[in-house]
């Protein structure tokens, strides 16, 4: 009757044993069966066990001083029943620990014992058995803290560990990567008794602290093991890695220094060179190393371990994705172990270790892995087939996106990965597209939601399989057999499908396979889905009057979409992250993404018009929306490395590349990039190293603007020079101002601490001192005004100091001078509205988001009463500031004069074409030896490019209708398009290859002056030919546009104008050499008298006149 109160209390109680909580769980514990005690073990806990009982039953005796059981009177009694009551639970302990305890040490695998150290199998020993002896089920929580200060989490549970029930503890381990107070998962250890009886789950939070202070004697083990194997002197018979030179000691030694000592001390010398190699395969870069064998211990037999190598990742996502997808083929994980092993810069690799078993053992193994597997596209196979599987989609779980792991995961298991993420991405290429048609309609939810209905999935499916059958790399069908079964789908969803908007997004889906011309689906090591596309799959309606890009590529991965879009084959253009707050404006932005890459990619052709490259951009949405910053800034590398491989997976020409995918378009392709918006120097250098390791021709051109090999824009405020010499013309020319002698005012967005803004600002007072009044300055923080212009010195120690304008002290202000902060809601309008509302002689925007002045607002800009514009004159240093049709309506309702993004900030495409250059050509020592000097002669170049420009567009402005952004846009069509046609007559062969050598001097010219001087020679064998005939093509244009005007070039015949672009520059040289003789003042011979009456006849008056 006793006995029976107090096993009652314990089990409506939580039971705390010695600082270890004791939680009820909702699972029968199994029962313990009888052991014997194995002395060669030689652990000996009774007396501990005997010890804490004695200590639990007094303090149970002692909870309360009257009882109800107690006599009031009679103390003899009462002592004499406590007695009995102690006695009576003693025993009882007793006995359950001469149970346990044998059968804890008999049951638990060797590698428990190994690993885990003694004072914590004591806690869990003492848990099993107070746990066993109160009768309840056997679900514990354990928490303690390790000398390091690291967390331990320790759960016991009921049974064998299979992946679903490891994957709901991961799933509730009470910290993430998202939570304010996060601690990184650092070590995992997961143990099944060999009788399946309990399974013991150890998770270490807590940074860990550096390896041992002496490797070689913590590792000795692995040294000796690793001599033997490399003499050969191993068992024979046993399996053992081959020797190779990665197991020399001083190898070994270095990688045991990046590992913590738990991890060298308790690893099986064979195991930890089997990592060793997995880690050296993934270090530094962001595959998926992978390792499974067959288990050699005879109480594991027809088990495999799965060695998996990480980088660069959470590991507590990593080991959930892992355990996720074992629990889809249907495993139970026996024992899992994970540790961090450094990875320098890097990051960390970690390292998981699991022991997986089919969770029926007894069926015959042909017939196992085809229902543990098999998915319908995969087909039956053999035992290696089906781990071929399992390894490849664990490699994907990486880098999929939440999305298709939910899809493939939960809700149709049979999709398998690989179609999943066709599926998922799919629908994120179809957003922008669709949400044209109709946004509410096609939201990004909708589309997703409507596609992978049970009633639509299996049409959505078959559509991925027709893609799949499309590209397959040894089993591609024809294209007769494409058409067919095409034609059969669309008959099918007309047939069966009645919902329109379901049957639209079915149709536009097998569009996108009609217009995929390459993909990298099926390469093994891929980070994302990429798709090389043809442009016309992006225009939503019939009618859509814009010119088509050149080519786009698309990628969808882990948390990202991305969109690379270029106008001609050769091209350059930045890549720019965006990451909006919330998960509402992230779908606004997903609608809007494609346009605004092609807008910055048309805008970039446009400014691209001076240099061999084509323009190009690439813009990658990603979703941070309930990310913390760390998190963030975590997702946000991560996606650049995945979208630039992806990237690469579609350009390079490699064997694998050649081999694995499908190239409808069959040519190869070259693409230049830059940094734009939140684009960091970690991410340019990876981006390049990763260049190099992929096979890419010129992999230091790759990428522009290098840390250390690059000219940066903002250091030597490459963009803002280009941006101030349009300004210098446009002031003297529309508001008759020379700005060296007469005052003027500017206002800007864009602050002190930005690239293109603070530059300006270094300009303006560097060119024109106390003359530019600067009147406000508005950025992320607030803004800045005082009608007095702002002073001066106070605005470079906030540039020189990377200070936003938040940071402008007031006591600089003038009298009616103020600072707005965003932090409050008045600041926030006041900063909103600072380029509209104050009164200023030009206005620079150089700092904004895209379509800040739309047709909706850009009244707000125009004075009231009708007195015109707020600033007579916009010289745009930002791209896409303000739409085409506002740009327009400001000009034709208040005559504002604007000096459009593709003219004004063309400096810095000019700038970083000249990096690929000398990345290509020169030597990084040679760069940076001669960096200055490289450095001032791209500057000189690039202001006297704007100024050619300048001069030209107010010239024609001047003497012909329309608006300077028509005549800026004017320019550029007619340098690209005169461009395009002598590059296509170069690649025509309608030149001789030795008339193209006579035109390599243009090439020469287009270059600084020392890299000609140090390199012109390599032309020929570092330099691609293709862009070298871009480089002559762009250089011949220019100078025709330039120096003859617009008019004259679209007054030419399309078909005859290569032509007469080659002859113009033949006709140039003569009369360069008739003016050298001029200079010279030497007598002249008839010939050349008649040469120079003839070119005064042709130029006339019009010449003088300065009509082109």
């Amino acid at each position: 009757m006793l006995r029976s109160v107090v096993s009652n209390s314990i089990r409506r109680t939580n039971v705390t044993t010695n600082g270890l909580l004791l939680c009820r769980g909702g699972r029968t514990a199994g029962r313990l069966p009888p052991c014997h005690y194995d002395k060669a073990l030689g652990y000996h806990c009774a007396s501990s066990f005997g010890s804490q009982t004695n200590q639990n039953a007094s303090t149970i005796s002692s909870n309360d001083k009257r009882l109800t059981w107690q006599a009031e009177h009679n103390v003899d009694i009462q002592r004499v029943t406590q007695r009995a009551i102690i006695h009576e639970l003693t025993q009882e302990q007793t006995r359950t620990i001469e149970t346990v305890v044998p059968w804890f040490l008999n049951s638990m695998p060797p590698s428990y014992f190994r690993q885990v150290p003694e004072e914590y199998r004591m806690s869990h020993m003492k848990a099993i058995a107070a746990i066993k002896d109160a009768n309840i089920d056997m679900h514990m929580n354990l928490q303690s803290v390790k000398p390091d200060g690291r967390l331990i989490l320790t759960f016991i549970r009921p049974g064998a560990e299979t992946g679903g029930g490891l994957l709901k503890l991961i799933k509730d381990l009470p910290w993430n990567h998202n939570d304010d107070g996060y601690l990184p998962l650092s070590e995992v250890k997961v143990f099944t008794a060999q009788d399946e009886i309990l399974s013991i789950s150890m998770f270490t939070y807590g940074e860990e602290n550096a390896g041992p202070e002496n490797v070689e004697e913590a590792g000795a083990h692995i040294l000796e093991y690793a001599e033997t194997l490399m003499k050969g002197d191993t068992v024979v018979g046993d399996i053992h890695p081959e020797p190779e030179d990665l197991f020399l000691r001083e190898n070994i030694v270095d990688h045991m220094k990046r590992c913590s000592e738990n991890y060298i001390r308790g690893a099986d010398p064979r195991r930890f060179l089997q990592q060793m190699k997995l880690v050296r395969q993934v270090s530094g870069n962001e595959g998926v190393a992978i390792l499974e064998e067959e288990s050699l211990d005879e109480d594991t037999l027809g088990c495999y371990w799965l060695n998996i190598a990480i980088p660069n990742s959470l590991p507590q996502i990593s080991l959930e994705n892992a355990t996720r997808l074992l629990d889809l083929h249907h495993f139970d994980v026996l024992r899992a172990h994970l540790d961090m092993i450094s990875d320098g810069e890097n990051g960390d690799v970690t390292m998981i270790r699991i022991l997986v078993s089919p969770m029926d053992r007894d069926r015959p193994d042909k017939e196992l892995f085809r229902s543990s597997f098999v998915t319908p596209m995969d087909g039956q196979g053999s035992r290696d087939d089906m781990f071929k599987l399992l390894k490849r989609e664990l490699k994907r779980t990486k880098w999929l996106d939440p999305e298709t792991m939910d899809l493939v995961f939960d809700r149709y298991p049979w999709l398998g990965v690989r179609r999943g993420e066709i599926i998922t991405g799919f629908c994120s290429l179809m957003h922008p597209i669709m949400s044209k048609i109709n946004p509410l309609a096609f939201s990004k939810t909708s589309i997703f939601h409507t596609v992978t209905k049970k009633r639509y999935i299996g049409h959505a499916s078959a559509i991925v399989d027709l893609f799949l059958d499309r590209f397959h790399p040894t089993q591609r069908i024809s294209q007769e057999d494409f058409e067919s079964q095409r034609a059969r789908l669309q008959e099918l969803i007309e047939a069966e499908i009645e919902d329109t908007m379901a049957a639209g997004l079915l149709y536009k889906m097998l569009e996108i396979v009609s217009h995929s011309l390459k993909t990298n689906i099926f390469l093994e090591n891929r980070y994302a889905f990429g798709l090389r596309l043809d442009p016309s799959i992006m225009v939503a309606e019939q009618g859509e009057d814009r010119e088509l890009p050149y080519g786009i590529l698309f990628a969808h991965g882990r948390r990202f979409n991305g969109y690379h879009v270029r106008f001609r084959d050769i091209s350059r253009g930045g890549m720019r992250l965006v990451t909006p707050p919330n998960g509402e404006q992230y779908a606004l932005e997903s609608a809007r993404q494609y346009d605004e890459c092609y807008g910055l990619a048309f805008a970039q052709q446009l400014k691209n018009k001076d240099i061999p490259e084509g323009g190009s951009k690439a813009v990658v949405l990603i979703d941070v929306d309930s990310l913390s910053l760390s998190a963030k800034n975590f997702v946000m590398r991560k996606s650049v490395k995945a979208f630039t491989d992806t990237i690469l997976d579609l350009i390079v020409d490699t064997p694998e590349t050649r081999e694995q995918c499908v190239n409808f378009r069959g040519r190869k392709e070259v693409i230049y990039l830059g940094p734009d918006e939140q684009v960091i120097p970690q991410d340019i250098n990876w981006i390049i190293q990763r260049a190099a390791k992929r096979g890419y021709d010129t992999p230091n051109a790759f990428m522009s603007s290098k840390p250390r090999a690059g000219i940066n824009h903002k250091e030597y405020g490459v963009t803002s020079e280009g941006v101030n010499v349009y300004l210098d013309v446009a002031l003297r020319e529309i508001l008759g101002l020379d700005p060296k002698k007469d005052s003027f005012t500017l206002k800007m967005t864009g602050g002190p601490d930005g690239d293109v803004a603070g530059n300006e600002l270094k300009i303006l007072i560097r060119e024109y001192g106390d003359n530019c009044k600067i009147v406000g300055i508005a950025d992320h923080s607030g803004c800045a005004e005082d009608p007095e212009g702002l002073n001066h010195e106070e605005l470079m120690r906030l540039f020189h100091a990377s200070l936003c304008i938040s940071h402008f002290s007031e006591s600089k202000l003038g009298t009616d001078g103020k600072l707005h902060l965003a932090s409050t809601e008045e600041g926030v309008k006041a900063r909103n509205s600072m380029h509209n509302r104050l009164v200023s002689d030009a206005f620079v925007p150089a700092g904004g988001r895209p379509n800040t002045i739309d047709m909706h607002n850009y009244k707000h800009f125009l004075l009231e009463g009708g007195g015109g514009a707020s600033s007579p004159l916009i010289v745009e240093g930002a791209n896409l500031f303000i739409t085409t049709e506002a740009r327009q309506a400001l000009f034709e309702e208040a005559g504002v004069a604007i000096v459009k993004d593709s003219s004004a900030n063309k400096g810095g495409v000019i700038t970083s074409s000249y990096e690929i250059i000398c990345a290509m050509l020169l030597s990084e020592e040679e760069f940076t030896d001669n960096k200055q000097q490289i450095v001032n002669e791209v500057l000189e170049k690039l202001r006297n490019f704007a100024s050619m420009e300048a001069k030209l567009m107010f010239r024609e402005f001047h003497n012909y209708p329309g608006s300077l952004p028509y005549h800026s846009q004017m320019i550029s069509n007619a340098i690209n398009n005169t461009t395009d046609v002598v590059i296509r007559a170069l690649d025509d062969s309608l030149v001789s290859e030795a008339e193209v050598m006579e035109l390599l001097p243009l090439f020469r010219d287009h270059l600084p002056k020392t890299v000609a001087d140090l390199a012109f020679d390599r032309v020929k064998e570092r330099v691609p030919s293709q862009y070298v005939k871009n480089a002559i093509a762009s250089s011949i244009a220019s100078k025709m546009v330039y120096r003859e005007g617009t008019k004259f070039v679209d007054a030419q015949p399309q078909d005859k104008l290569a032509t007469i672009a080659l002859a113009y520059i033949e006709k140039g040289k003569q009369v360069a050499l008739l003016r050298e003789s001029l200079e010279k003042g030497g007598v002249l011979g008839d010939s050349e008298k008649q040469d120079i009456l003839a070119l005064l006849e042709a130029g006339g008056a019009r010449t003088a006149l300065n009509l082109f």
